[in-house]
């Protein structure tokens, strides 16, 4: 069997196998070998089989092809030769298979009409090009025609015909008005496929007499223009009041107002018409109907749906468009028009044939004599295509005869070629839709060995790296290459050397030892031959002393070292970087053998200084952080900033210069370092003063740049190291000569502001950049990547054209020229603009969601066509929502949520979902104009969560020993509930807790009696509910038994002082005293006081419960910024447990807090989610363990003991 393998050709005119080849030979591209070797012509350039050509031009019908030796060409004309040099207009490029017919030097492009096809022949084979059909363009005009005015009565359709000149290729129809500017269209009055208007109903604003059709020849560059249709539209009050005046009372015409009428198709006609297209193309329907109010239009197809992410409607829903059509797209597709009144319907029958098609396409076979091989051709079509072959451009029946070769339908098979079987074959599929033609040679070599590695060549590698030493090698057949090191050594094998398929040897850890000479033996039947060549291992580089972090005073001076080791045969160079740019160029800098030093350090030296050593094998840095401080004061000195400069004098003057001198002012202590020249432009900005440049603090002169037509006037600011001194008196006035622009305006650019315009937009330039009056500018744009002139206009002194009439978002080369009175700038350079986005068209495929856990998910799709993006690539938007609670079976209110992910990107994370729950997805692509469609729907379920605390705790019927608790089930179980742990404690009088019980209650109970407890205690509970995940927050509540009866008998006997005199007096002075302690608490409490129950309950704190710390390495639950603010409130005065002993507990959903790219959006750090969260969280009952009651009987009872 042969071996597949693949040969990439790309580099002189000489390179000469294609891209693909079934081969059991690799020949490599070299020049010196390529110029031997032969080879079968090759057709690689030509062109298309349909060619419509520009009448006004020469016509070049391109031919080129490569082989060895150089193929000879020649050409046919409608099946016979043609003899090129019997027409003087017709000549072939040198070297070349290229025609060119010279229409412009008198020749008619008519008269060259008809079908060619070129032959590239050499000693080897004959290659074909395609049959290359010459029809020139045509870009006829409109035929004259009287049109007459048409009045239409209000709510009536109306349809504008356009009628364009048949051309070729045919017109792009557009309408506009006198203004041209493009008429509106709406789901009411839109253009049809034929280039007709059609209005559903017409309406008292469509009256107007410049209705005009253009038809636009792209590739001649003309517009063709149709005389104005006038249009007037008659309201049945006017109809009536223009009736009413021309008739008597007893004949006034009762017309009836405007009535809404059923929908009519316009087009189609009829209920049923046929539609033939091909495999691969566009499919367009059209329907467009009448009626009032205006019909609405919806698409189905009979049987069957409408095939996702290829269907498209445009023109208000009136065209169906399908793109790259199949067989499987036939069928019956129905328009439906309807409105308030009724519908009408039309069916399509579609069907798709199919011009032929590759399957397998030929490709070229290169072998050794006596070696086998097959050339397949293989293509599919409707109907099936045929196949024929022919042999260098004759069919294979009449072809001379091969002995190793045998035809068996689509395949040729070869069996033991020779030399002689060297020959180009082609194939060609063929049905009444199109043609394929390919050419594939079988090129046969025998060749003895030859290494293409020049001798005693030189690597050099480091030490501990890998060795790679090549042996290119070219043969036929096919030669086996051993490698031996120095000249009499033996082979090398072993796992410490590696094999390439090309030859070459790699020693993955070179070593000292591994140097020295390697011979590379390449031999086949033909032949032997050997090479040798040299390995070099070297010592690293190595920074042995490197730079250091440095404090310096400002004013001092710092040294950075840099001490190397290098191998000795290696020359090193050494590069010393601040801030990772080039040192600055200022002569305090000094660059030693192995040092840096910066004298006189200032506070702009502060930064991070690099070392980096290169050899031409390896290099290696080091880097040291330099921190300049404040020098200490010397009170005895006083600085200041320089005084002005003056005596401002101007010399030397020229059209494009002048020269300006000054004196300085005093320093004050401190030197000049430098002077600031400004200027001001008398004629465009008086009053403004610019930049012009600045010059060192010796000089006193300077020569300064001018700019055409401008009224200059100039002034001097000193600098020291303290500041800037104030601006000197400005000099006398100079005004220069107008001249061109010397610049074109800047940031051009070029962005659609709709799906069919282009807005080019530019800076101005300045007055002073005008060069003289009457500034304009010249905007040119094409369309790139298309042959088409520049289209040019010249504006007025504004920074806005808008193209109008683009395709959507396609490439413009746009370029804006400066001009004025006295020329133009000089040519300005290309910036490439995009035209107008519209919506993208395919949503997202393979949606897939893998659930990490109970409130996280990952969501995969794969990325959309670029085509169908139809603007820039914004990224990706995912939607996504909580169908139902899995635990609950209840559904919600939807609420969607979105993330969106910038970029290419086609993952992403789903954070803070609910556990157990059933949530529904999708995924949009987004442009520059906003979403594409969604993906379907994809569903995906989140596991089981702990759960959330009990809704409420309430401990109810207190006696001597026992307690009734009750509670609600959890607000969110987060899964299937299994269980309740109810834990409690006893506290005494000091508020020490005792023992903790524990006790486990199923799921399905609400209450629980607890006994034998001690009387007259206070207990704590800690209650929570279980998921088979693990157990949620917990909820505390306290209550006491009640007195022994005994007990509070003997206190019933005692003496009742509570009916004594002076008890009353006492309570009443307890009680005023208790009033006065409240209003201070109070006021002590608003000034941010602690409350000191507060204390209390921290002490009563569960002992089994210790707050999660940040650095556990778990991964916390999000919490809203509410949630939040809530749990740092403090608890308010008196606030205890509310009187029926219920504990409330606020739902707390995950909040996820700006989980895109908003202000504090970020995810992991791969990446792998950047989005933003949107949508609303439902504001649920505020969480609170606290309330306010009054204190029981028992309680204070309790207080007085």
């Amino acid at each position: 069997m042969m071996k597949k393998k693949s040969i990439s050709a790309s580099k002189a005119s000489l390179v000469f196998f294609l891209c693909q080849m079934i081969s059991a030979l690799d020949v490599p591209l070299d020049s010196k070998l390529l110029e031997e070797l032969s080879q079968p012509p090759t057709i690689t350039q030509q062109s298309p089989k349909d060619y419509i050509v520009d009448p006004r031009e020469n016509i070049v019908i391109q031919c080129e092809a490569k082989g060895k030796p150089p193929p000879s060409f020649s050409w046919t004309r409608n099946g016979t030769h043609f003899d090129i040099d019997k027409d003087e207009l017709v000549t072939m490029k040198p070297n070349s298979g290229t025609l060119v017919i010279n229409i412009m030097n008198g020749g008619k492009a008519e008269a060259y009409e008809g079908v060619y096809q070129c032959t590239a022949r050499n000693e080897r084979g004959a290659a074909i090009s395609n049959n290359i059909v010459i029809r020139p363009s045509r870009s006829p005009l409109w035929t004259k025609e009287k049109l007459e005015p048409n009045q239409v009565r209000e709510g009536d359709s109306l349809v504008l015909h356009c009628r364009p000149p048949v051309g070729l290729p045919p017109p792009i129809i557009f309408w506009m008005d006198n203004a041209f500017q493009r008429l509106p269209q709406s789901e009411r009055v839109s253009q049809g496929l034929n280039g007709d208007l059609y209005f559903s109903n017409v309406q008292p604003e469509d009256t107007r007499e410049d209705y005009i059709c253009y038809a636009r020849f792209n590739h001649t560059q003309t517009i063709q223009q149709k005389q104005p249709i006038s249009v007037k539209v008659f309201s049945m009050d006017s109809l009536n009041d223009t009736i009413a005046a021309n008739l008597s009372d007893t004949d006034i015409y009762g017309a009836k107002p405007v009535t809404e009428r059923p929908p009519i198709l316009l087009t189609p006609t009829g209920t049923t018409s046929n539609k033939v297209e091909l495999r691969g193309n566009v499919l367009l329907l059209e329907c467009i109907a009448a009626g009032l109010p205006t019909p609405v239009i919806r698409w189905i197809k009979e049987g069957g749906e409408l095939p996702a992410n290829r269907t498209f409607f445009e023109n208000f829903k009136k065209t169906l468009k399908i793109v790259d059509v199949s067989e499987a797209d036939s069928g019956n597709y129905k328009c439906i028009a309807r409105n308030i009144l009724g519908s009408t319907h039309h069916v399509i029958s579609v069907t798709v044939k199919a011009a032929p098609y590759w399957i397998t396409a030929p490709r070229n076979l290169v072998l050794s004599p006596g070696e086998d091989g097959s050339l397949i051709c293989r293509a599919n079509g409707n109907p099936k295509p045929s196949i024929s072959w022919l042999s260098n451009g004759v069919p294979i029946a009449i072809a001379p005869e091969d002995p190793s070769r045998k035809v068996d339908g689509d395949t040729i098979i070869f069996s033991a070629v020779q030399e002689r079987s060297s020959a180009v074959y082609q194939c060609n599929a063929s049905n009444e839709y199109g043609y394929l033609l390919a050419n594939a040679f079988v090129n046969v070599l025998a060749e003895p060995p030859r290494i293409l590695t020049p001798a005693n060549k030189l690597y050099q590698v480091i030490l501990d790296s890998p060795a790679l030493i090549d042996c290119a090698y070219f043969g036929s057949p096919k030669p086996e290459i051993e490698w031996f090191k120095g000249v009499k050594g033996s082979i090398l094998r072993g796992n410490e050397y590696v094999f390439h398929d090309n030859g070459t040897l790699e020693i993955p850890v070179a070593q000292k030892d591994s140097s020295g000479t390697y011979t590379c033996v390449a031999r086949n039947e033909l032949g032997k031959i050997q090479n040798e060549v040299q390995l070099e291992v070297k010592d690293p580089t190595l920074i042995i002393k490197q730079p250091e972090y440095k404090v310096i005073q400002r004013y001092g001076h710092v040294s950075f070292e840099c001490i190397i080791k290098h191998d000795s045969t290696l020359i090193p160079t050494v590069i010393w970087l601040k801030d990772n740019d080039e040192l600055p160029d200022d002569e305090r800098f000094l660059v030693g053998k192995d040092n840096l030093t910066i004298m006189n350090v200032t506070d702009k030296d502060d930064g991070t200084y690099t070392c980096i050593v290169n050899t031409t094998l390896d290099s290696v840095s080091a880097s040291a952080v330099l921190t300049v401080v404040a020098a200490p004061p010397t009170p005895a000195i006083i600085y200041a900033r320089p005084n002005p400069p003056f005596d401002l004098e101007l010399t030397g003057q020229l059209e494009r210069s002048i020269e300006l001198s000054w004196i300085p002012g005093d320093e004050n202590n401190s030197p000049i370092t430098s002077f600031v020249i400004e200027y001001e432009d008398g004629l465009h900005e008086p009053g403004v003063w610019h930049y012009q440049t600045e010059v060192p603090g010796s000089q006193t002169t300077v020569q300064l740049k001018l700019s055409p037509y401008v009224n200059y006037s100039f002034r001097v600011i000193a600098v020291n190291e303290i500041g800037r001194s104030q601006p000197s008196e400005p000099s006398e006035q100079y005004l220069t000569k107008s001249a061109n622009p010397d610049e074109n305006p800047s940031n051009v650019q070029g962005i659609g502001s709709e799906p069919d315009n282009l807005v080019i937009t530019w800076e101005s330039l300045k007055g002073f950049q005008s060069n003289g009056p009457g500034l304009q500018y010249k905007v040119s744009w094409r369309q790139k990547d298309v042959d088409d002139e520049w289209t040019s206009v010249v504006v007025a002194n504004v920074s806005k054209y808008i193209v109008s009439g683009t395709p959507t978002f396609v490439p413009y080369e746009i370029k804006v020229q400066a001009l004025n009175d006295l020329g133009y700038a000089p040519e300005p350079s290309e910036v490439i603009g995009h035209s107008g986005e519209d919506l993208p068209m395919v949503a997202p495929g393979n949606v897939q969601v893998h659930v990490i856990n109970s409130t996280l998910a990952k969501v995969h799709w794969d990325p959309v066509p670029l085509k169908s993006v139809r603007g820039h690539l914004q990224g990706y938007k995912v939607y996504y929502w909580k169908v139902q609670s899995l635990s609950r079976r209840s559904k919600r209110h939807i609420e969607k949520k979105i993330l969106t992910f910038r970029g290419n990107k086609t993952f992403g994370m789903l954070p803070g979902l609910e556990p157990y729950s059933s949530y529904k997805l999708n995924v949009r692509v987004v442009n520059g104009k906003g979403e594409g469609p969604a993906s379907p729907d994809k569903v995906f379920k989140t596991p089981e969560g702990v759960p959330s605390s009990p809704s409420f705790l309430k401990i109810t019927n207190p006696t001597l020993d026992s307690l009734t608790l009750e509670w609600g089930s959890p607000t969110h179980p987060n899964g299937i509930l299994i269980s309740y742990i109810l834990k409690f404690q006893p506290i005494n009088n000091t508020h020490e807790l005792g023992p903790l019980v524990e006790i486990r209650i199923p799921a399905n109970e609400s209450s629980l009696i607890l006994k034998n407890l001690n009387y007259s205690t206070r207990y704590k509970f800690y209650f929570n509910a279980q998921t088979s995940v693990g157990s949620g927050s917990q909820i505390t509540e306290e209550a006491v038994t009640i007195m022994d009866e005994g007990k509070m008998a003997m206190a019933s006997r005692q003496v009742d002082i509570a009916t004594q005199g002076w008890f009353i007096g006492l309570m009443c002075a307890v009680a005023l005293l208790i009033l006065i302690l409240l209003i201070v608490c109070f006021i002590r409490r608003n000034k941010g006081g602690k409350y000191p129950v507060k204390e209390k309950e921290d002490a009563h704190a569960d002992p089994e419960i210790q707050p999660m710390k940040e650095d556990d390495g778990t991964f916390g639950e999000y919490r809203s910024l509410e949630s939040d603010a809530e749990d740092h409130k403090p608890l308010k005065k008196g606030s205890r447990t509310p009187s029926d002993r219920t504990v409330k507990k606020e739902d707390s959903d995950d909040s996820l807090v700006d989980y895109g790219e908003g202000v504090n959006g970020q995810f992991n750090e791969d990446g792998s989610f950047i989005g933003q969260y949107s949508g609303k969280k439902e504001k649920e009952p505020a969480e609170g363990n606290e309330s306010s009651e009054a204190p029981s009987p028992v309680n204070a009872m309790n207080s007085f003991v």
